[in-house]
Parts: C-alpha cells; sequence; structure tokens
C-alpha cells in the first residue's frame, strides 16, 4: 500500500533532510548561542538519529517523554492503540494505522528540538516552505494580478458572473494543495506557470464537484444574515507556500464580493507535515507580499495585513489539529475548538491530511457516503477541498473508482485527481 511506502521511504528520507538541515545550521547556532546552540545541535541530531533507527528496524511507538502541553493526550492515544491491537503486541511503526504513526513522526522531531534549548524554536522545514513561496513566483504573481483587476469592477458583477470567479478561485485554491512538501519528501513541488491557465482543462479530473453546493449555501446565508449576525467562513489550512496564497486570494474574494463577512484560518501551532501552515508562516507570506517590488503582489499584501488588523481575518491555532485524533473525536477531545467551528456558516478543509482525519483514514468503498465517513463530525457545513495523495476516498458513484484504477493504478496518490466535496451537516 501506499501507507507501506510512505513509512518505508517517505519518512525516512524526511528524517535525514531534518538531520542535514541542523547540521547545515551548525555555525548559525554557534553565533547565536555559543557552544550551548552546537550542544543542542548535537543532542537534537542525536535524538533524531536514533528515531530513525527505531522507525526502519520496526520499534514499537513509545511514550513521549516530554514536558509538552499535549503529551499526556498522545500517550492516552498510545494506549488506545494498544487497546486495539487486542494484546497482539505492542504497537510498532510498521504494524500501526498509518495516520497515527505519521503524526507521532512530527510530534517526535518537534519533541527533539523543543527538549533542547537553546534552539527550541528552530523550524526544521522553513527554509523548504521559503523556498517553495520563491520559486512559485510566477504563479503568485499572476494570481495577485488577477486578483487585483477582479477587484476594480467586482460591484458591477451580476450574480452569474461572481459565481464563476468563486468557481475559478475555489479551483486554483484546490489544485494549490498540489505543493506539499511532505508528498514529495522534500523536493522541490512548486507551482511555476499560472494556474489560471489549465483550469477548463482540469474539471474532468474533479473526481467530486461541489462547487454549486457551497455557491448556495453561501448566496443563502447572505440572504438570511443581511439584518443579524455576520456570514463566516473557517479555512482549515493546509501547505504554506503558494497554497497559502491561493487560499488567501480566496478569502480575500469572499469578503469583497460579500459573500462572507469574516475569514477565520486555522493553522497549525508546531511545525508539521513538512510545509504545514504555522502562524510564523502565515504572516511571514504575508510580509513577504507587502514589500514585494510587483504592485499587485504587494496591494494584496497591505490589503491582507489590513484585514487582519480590522479583525474582518483571524488567525488561529489550536493543539488538536497536531494530535494523531481524527476529527470525529474533537467533541470530546477539543470541545472548545468543536464549539468554536459551530459559529462558522461553511468550514474549508484544505488538503489530504483533513481528508484523511475527516474520514478516518479508513480504507472505504469507493461509494461510501460522505457524510457517513465523517462519523457524526458535523459542527457546519463543510467542504473538503484536496487533492488525492493517499488511498482513502469517498462519495464517488458506482463505478467510478473502479474505472479510473483500471487505467490509472496510482490515480489516488499522484495528486492528479481533486475533489470539492461538501456536507450539509443536517
Amino acid at each position: 500500500s501506499f501507507a507501506y511506502f510512505t513509512v518505508k521511504d517517505r519518512l525516512p528520507q524526511i528524517l535525514t533532510r531534518v538531520i542535514d538541515t541542523l547540521h547545515r545550521h551548525k555555525n548559525e547556532f554557534f553565533e547565536e548561542h555559543g557552544e550551548k546552540g552546537v550542544e543542542a545541535e548535537k543532542r537534537a541530531i542525536s535524538f533524531l538519529s536514533k528515531l530513525r533507527n527505531e522507525l526502519q528496524t520496526d520499534k514499537p511507538v513509545t511514550l513521549l517523554e516530554d514536558d509538552l502541553p499535549d503529551a499526556a493526550l498522545w500517550n492516552q492515544y498510545l494506549d488506545y492503540q494498544r487497546n486495539l491491537s487486542n494484546g497482539n503486541g505492542e504497537p510498532s511503526w510498521f504494524q500501526s494505522p498509518w495516520l497515527y504513526v505519521e503524526c507521532y513522526l512530527y510530534r517526535r522531531i518537534h519533541a527533539a528540538l523543543a527538549q533542547n534549548p537553546p534552539i527550541d524554536n528552530f523550524d526544521v522545514f522553513k527554509e523548504g516552505k521559503a523556498q517553495n513561496f520563491f520559486e512559485s513566483q510566477e504563479a503568485v504573481i499572476a494570481l495577485c494580478t488577477y486578483f487585483q483587476e477582479l477587484l476594480k469592477n467586482i460591484k458591477d458583477l451580476d450574480e452569474k458572473q461572481l459565481q464563476e470567479e468563486l468557481f475559478k478561485l475555489l479551483q486554483v485554491s484546490l489544485w494549490g494543495n498540489k505543493c506539499d512538501l511532505s508528498f514529495s519528501a522534500g523536493e522541490d513541488s512548486s507551482q511555476k506557470s499560472s494556474p489560471l491557465q489549465s483550469l477548463e482543462n482540469m474539471i474532468p479530473y474533479i473526481l467530486v464537484n461541489d462547487m454549486e453546493k457551497l455557491w448556495s449555501l453561501l448566496v443563502n446565508s447572505k440572504k438570511r444574515n443581511t439584518e443579524k449576525s455576520n456570514v463566516r467562513v473557517d479555512i482549515i489550512l493546509d501547505n504554506a507556500g503558494f497554497e497559502l496564497v491561493s487560499d488567501l486570494v480566496l478569502a480575500d474574494f469572499l469578503l469583497s464580493s460579500k459573500l462572507a463577512d469574516e475569514v477565520h484560518f486555522h493553522g497549525k501551532s508546531i511545525p508539521w507535515y513538512v510545509s504545514d501552515t504555522t502562524k510564523h508562516d502565515f504572516n511571514w507570506t504575508i510580509k513577504q507580499l507587502q514589500s514585494a517590488n510587483h504592485m499587485w503582489m504587494s496591494r494584496c499584501g497591505i490589503n491582507w495585513e489590513g484585514n487582519l488588523k480590522k479583525g474582518v481575518w483571524v488567525y488561529r491555532d489550536h493543539m488538536f489539529w497536531t494530535l494523531p485524533h481524527d476529527f470525529s473525536s474533537m467533541a470530546e477531545v477539543a470541545p472548545d475548538l468543536y464549539a468554536d467551528l459551530q459559529k462558522s456558516n461553511l468550514l474549508l478543509f484544505k488538503g489530504d491530511l483533513n481528508y484523511r482525519k475527516l474520514t478516518g483514514d479508513r480504507k472505504w468503498e469507493y461509494t461510501v457516503p460522505f457524510h457517513q465517513a465523517l462519523n457524526k463530525f458535523h459542527p457546519a457545513p463543510l467542504c473538503s477541498l484536496r487533492t488525492l495523495k493517499s488511498d482513502t476516498q469517498v462519495g464517488l458513484k458506482p463505478g467510478q473508482g473502479e474505472q479510473i484504477q483500471a487505467s490509472e493504478p496510482e490515480w489516488m496518490v499522484s495528486g492528479k485527481y481533486g475533489v470539492v466535496q461538501f456536507d450539509a451537516a443536517l
């Protein structure tokens, strides 16, 4: 399975890159922190080398020994996994659910640094994320230019034209999800050309396309809420780099077209899955755009900074997004987050990891309804924008999956196909 390939090949590659990154920053740690920095780097590398060995030799998964705020929850989850194995030995790297061991790996990478001050705030994935952003410059410029031109006459667009623009930007945000560094084990995955050019050709690759449902939800929320409260859309972010820019453009469009009054972004509280967005990445991206010497890029950055200051954009992170639990246990494990999401009119979940957590990462029959796979996770109407990079997919028409499988055995993991999959949460 793809899970086996990931744990056997991709995860050790990612660990090797992390170790290499720390090696390369040795001088910088010395300049900033003296001998203490170098000692911390050595300890972190030795911790990570040991971790790589445990992974490659299929050792049992061990309890976390750090005192970070989420350690108790992780250790409870390991107990839960032990109970699931019905006494068939300890959960180990190759004998456990893929989602669990993969999340566990990133949590252990975080611990390697967090336990070794003074380098405890160093993000081992930061360079890769920045590189992805800079290598996607042309696509970023094309998107910002398109969007700023659109804003000039957005007030004159009729409903049909607004819908067309929403669909375009939803698709840009969907295909932006191809730029995923954990998927390429950190290899280059930037967006080189303008994604707007090829949208028409990409439509056949959207296996579930619920954009119409999103449109009617937003339009109806708007009508219902004219007097009362704000229409709020939440975007549960995935990758930094080009994908994040495409999400920010979509969010700005929702406000500028008055389809939403506020947008809440949810990022990761620790470096995660190589390219996932943290608060630092979010702010850094907006700053990069602001200071760009391209008129429309900097206009976007300035406007977005303004949205944050005005409070119509809100960024937040929560420990739950970097736990191993799937979302069906959010109400129990993180009731505060669940209650917050219930205040939203629409939740947009970006990317593959969010999809795996929405559906419990099971090997479902392709035709199982999305609503059923969500396993009672229904805080608000929600939609997954995801390119397929793991072997779980639900809500397809009878025969649809089998038909693609016949000609493209790798269809579920190639990132070539996508879904815009909606659940009304009733």
